[in-house]
């Protein structure tokens, strides 16, 4: 019932709002018709300078802004409206434009929990997915040029272990504001293989990609051959064995060009790894976001 009540005060984030916002509305409690909230959250990074995270409380169906944040380091105490934090039902994270004209909560919601009393807890499984279940298949191979001499050089996420190619991630339906993509780590710096909705889909950069050879776009799966236009610093075609591949999830738009903090599957690929082969992924270092916020 509980899970009901927040999917449904979540949902009416998107037609109805109200906002009191103001850039690190952190403040001491000095108005005796306000409260204090107190955040407590983990996992949380930092945005850079064009967006900031903004709380927001579900009162009467509709949401009522707590402040904005840039600071990434808790506990911290916001001052709310009493009457509006006692009678809140739900809270809620998204992350916002740092100039934001819109009053209204973006779509890009990052936290959510019901209040139990005093205290809230909130994590990202609700409101983003949950990707406790989440699986991955990659193959090494660089289908895009006519060269097989290379094939260590590109990652695909499909299964071919039958015989036939299938889609390799097993992903759920992410919420509205997010997006998937996948990397690969060459040496501590993270170059992306693209952008996508649809785990059974090509990415969003197949027909764009500067890296993939010139004899088409690869299977209709994300992924990519690193075979030219290295970025400074890296030579391509290059051996992906004993490098990291990650699946991560990005807000839409996107706060920066490194990955963001959710990181659902990820998986080193093996010295041994044979190309044209199905390997699979593990769990990645960050599949949830969580923490407690306290009224009072």
């Amino acid at each position: 019932m509980m899970i009901k009540k927040m999917f449904l005060a979540v949902l009416v984030l998107g037609f109805i709002a109200t906002s009191c916002s103001s850039d690190d509305d952190n403040n001491n409690n000095n108005d005796p018709t306000n409260s204090n909230l107190t955040l407590n959250l983990t996992g949380l990074e930092a945005l850079g300078d064009d967006f900031v995270y903004e709380g927001w409380i579900i009162v009467n169906g509709a949401p009522v802004s707590t402040g904005t944040f840039t600071s990434v380091t808790f506990p911290q105490t916001f001052s709310v409206n009493s009457e509006q934090l006692n009678n809140a039902t739900t809270f809620v994270l998204s992350i916002e434009p740092a100039i934001d004209p819109d009053p209204a909560p973006a779509a890009t919601k990052i936290l959510a929990g019901d209040f139990s009393g005093a205290s809230a807890n909130v994590d990202s499984n609700g409101i983003v997915a949950d990707f406790s279940t989440s699986t991955g298949t990659y193959i090494l191979a660089t289908p895009t040029d006519d060269d097989d001499t290379n094939e260590e050089s590109g990652v695909w996420f499909l299964d071919n272990s039958s015989g036939s190619a299938v889609a390799g991630l097993d992903l759920p339906v992410l919420s509205d504001g997010w997006a998937y993509e996948g990397w690969v780590v060459f040496d501590g710096t993270p170059i992306s293989t693209g952008t996508f909705i649809n785990p059974a889909s090509a990415d969003d950069n197949a027909t764009s990609s500067p890296f993939k050879g010139d004899t088409g776009n690869g299977p209709g799966y994300p992924g990519e051959d690193y075979l030219q236009n290295a970025p400074q610093g890296l030579m391509f075609p290059t051996d992906l064995r004993d490098r990291t591949v990650v699946i991560s999830v990005e807000p839409i738009p996107d706060n920066s060009p490194m990955p963001f903090t959710l990181k659902p599957l990820a998986h080193m690929v093996p010295s041994t790894a044979m190309t044209h082969t199905a390997i699979s992924m593990g769990m990645g270092p960050v599949a949830s976001i969580s923490g407690s916020v306290t009224r009072n």
